[in-house]
């Protein structure tokens, strides 16, 4: 995209973001913060789709996503880069000259608040940088021809794992087991599953 198209399309979300009030603003960076210091599994967009609507706010759904994606890029790279409230509102400023006064000194005081427990939970899922399952599907298979196994007609079970990477990509991942496999395999779940309802 060229540099006047981007600047444009930057001056367009910051006009957005300017039209909320300040309370509206508050409400809908403190879902995102929230979310980035491990408090929420996510951002409900529709939540605050939702109250912006009630609160006379017409954005559409593309407009309420850029918003929602520039505000946790933003307080993402501010919580990697350990940055000050004035820190921030100096980088946003360099973004783009549209900017609020009133929208500035929310993105301030809540950064202020909030942005070191930010920082805190991205070292710690640095450190824990693994991934997290979110669906296992399984099945029954039976092997009627291969080119290396010798015992045919037994039955398998087939696993297919979605992970969410730390980077936040869903991928997938399938692997084969025997019978007794799988069995050790859901003893071991079970064992788990008891220990994390101790914890």
């Amino acid at each position: 995209m060229p540099a006047a198209e981007e600047l444009h399309g930057t001056n367009k979300l910051v006009d957005n973001i300017c039209r909320l009030s300040p309370d509206l603003l508050a409400e809908a960076c403190q879902h995102i913060l929230t979310y980035l210091q491990g408090q929420a599994r996510g951002v409900d967009s529709a939540e605050i789709s939702d109250r912006f609507q009630r609160a006379g706010v017409r954005l559409d759904h593309e407009a309420l996503q850029n918003i929602i994606r520039f505000l946790l890029i933003t307080f993402r790279s501010a919580g990697k880069n350990n940055l000050s409230g004035d820190d921030l509102v100096l980088r946003l400023e360099e973004g783009s000259n549209k900017w609020s006064k009133a929208s500035l000194q929310v993105l301030h005081s809540l950064w202020s608040e909030h942005g070191a427990l930010v920082h805190a939970q991205q070292q710690v899922q640095t450190m824990l940088s693994i991934g997290q399952l979110v669906d296992i599907q399984w099945k029954l298979g039976m092997a009627v021809s291969s080119d290396t196994c010798r015992s045919l007609n037994s039955p398998y079970v087939s696993l297919l794992l979605k992970i969410i990477e730390p980077s936040g990509q869903i991928c997938q991942r399938s692997f084969e087991m025997t019978i007794p496999q799988f069995q050790n395999f859901h003893k071991q779940f079970k064992e788990m599953a008891a220990v994390m309802e101790t914890v």
